[in-house]
Parts: structure tokens; C-alpha cells; sequence
């Protein structure tokens, strides 16, 4: 990818065909921005070492933390929330879809500590 050449987030999203498969649009430094489409909920995992921005591009995400009390808090369009590494979270799609944009670095594994069938160890770029 050009790192000169602008990304329209609406047509980016609409090439994403999938729930909870994030694609590489961009990368700043040692870090990818990644586009994710969600639904429903994820699974709760941490990231030892990094530490992950989440934006809310549509929708809006309902994220688990456990820092060590468990609680939620709510983002809507426009919103951002760091994760700091260490700390167990859980996405959630509230409504039918979300789309999410996260800045995290390329070490960065989407289920973190755990390992399912939704963990990409190998990511797309858009």
C-alpha cells in the first residue's frame, strides 16, 4: 500500500464481507489500522504486551473490562477507548452490525492469550 494514498473508510468496509475478520488499511510506524465489521459478542481475552485504540465508526460497541473488577462501558459513533495491555476486554456489537477501526501493533493477535476458531494469525490488507 502507498503510504501517500487516502482510504475511504465507507468503501473499505463494504469490501469486508465477514463478522470478526479485521483487514489492514494502513500501518503508522511499528502499528496497523485495521477495519473490522462485528456482530454479537467476542470472546474475552488480554494482550500482554500491547495495547489496542478501538474507534467507533458505525454502530455502536459495548466493551467488557475487567481491570480487575468487571464493568462495561459504552461507545457510539465517533468515540475511541485505549485498552491498555493487560487488560481482560470483550467487544460487543450492539444492534446489528458495528464497524470498528483499531490502532494496535503488528505483534498484535485478535484473541490476544486465547486461541479458537476466531483467532487470524494471517490478516488480509484491503
Amino acid at each position: 500500500m502507498n503510504p501517500l494514498q487516502k482510504v475511504t473508510l465507507p468503501e473499505k468496509f463494504a469490501a469486508i464481507p465477514d463478522f470478526w475478520n479485521p483487514r489492514i488499511v494502513g500501518e503508522v510506524g511499528e502499528q496497523y489500522v485495521k477495519l473490522a465489521r462485528i456482530q454479537g459478542v467476542f470472546d474475552w481475552h488480554q494482550h500482554a504486551q500491547e495495547d489496542e485504540l478501538f474507534f467507533v465508526v458505525r454502530g455502536q460497541l459495548r466493551m467488557g473490562l475487567r481491570d480487575p473488577h468487571e464493568r462495561f462501558m459504552l461507545l457510539e459513533e465517533g468515540e475511541l477507548l485505549i485498552v491498555p495491555h493487560g487488560t481482560e476486554h470483550r467487544p460487543e456489537s450492539l444492534g446489528e452490525e458495528t464497524w470498528i477501526m483499531m490502532i494496535e501493533p503488528k505483534t498484535t493477535l485478535n484473541t490476544g492469550n486465547l486461541k479458537n476458531e476466531r483467532t487470524r494469525e494471517e490478516l488480509e490488507r484491503l
